[in-house]
């Protein structure tokens, strides 16, 4: 009996402990992964193409509203910075975190809204609301290497249609 009652303990300290640090560790990736949103948005906002790829991935691949698809942190950066001299030119952007989903301790789904201010002309086939702003969904899925995250996809889609924003 004394036995029995000692490995249920046992079990039961393991298991509690096991959560705890796969909580904590889940809440410290996550406060990093929204810090990695928030270095975004403040790269975007200043037109900084290098600081905004700073943790996309060396064979990232990248998906814009248009629907060209980029792959390597070089073609990311590059494109970002034609659009920051050009139609997002002096833009600002505002991203809010839908949700994070870890799929894998070193791998999370970010799902985020994204509204772009102050556009200068777009190219045909954008949908820029009455209120002269771009949403976007963004998904990005990272990946922790090394105890940093990095942005392996990035696929931008133009919201047409506001839904459950």
């Amino acid at each position: 009996m004394r036995e029995t009652r000692l490995a249920a303990w046992l079990t039961v300290s393991v298991t509690v402990g096991a959560v705890l640090f796969t909580s904590a560790t889940t809440t410290a990736d996550e406060v990093a992964i929204r810090k990695i949103i928030q270095e975004e948005v403040a790269a975007w906002n200043s037109g900084d193409a290098t600081a905004y790829s700073r943790h996309f991935a060396p064979e990232g691949s990248f998906t814009n509203i248009y629907g060209m698809v980029f792959n390597g942190h070089d073609a990311f950066e590059k494109r970002h910075g034609e659009t920051f001299t050009t139609f997002f030119k002096g833009s600002t952007r505002v991203e809010m975190v839908r949700r994070i989903r870890f799929v894998t301790a070193d791998v999370a789904i970010v799902d985020v809204n994204t509204e772009v201010r102050g556009l200068a002309n777009m190219p045909a086939g954008v949908t820029v609301g009455r209120d002269s702003v771009l949403r976007n969904r963004l998904l990005q899925v990272l990946v922790k290497r090394n105890g940093e995250w990095w942005i392996e996809a990035y696929h931008n889609v133009e919201v047409k249609v506001r839904s459950d924003w």
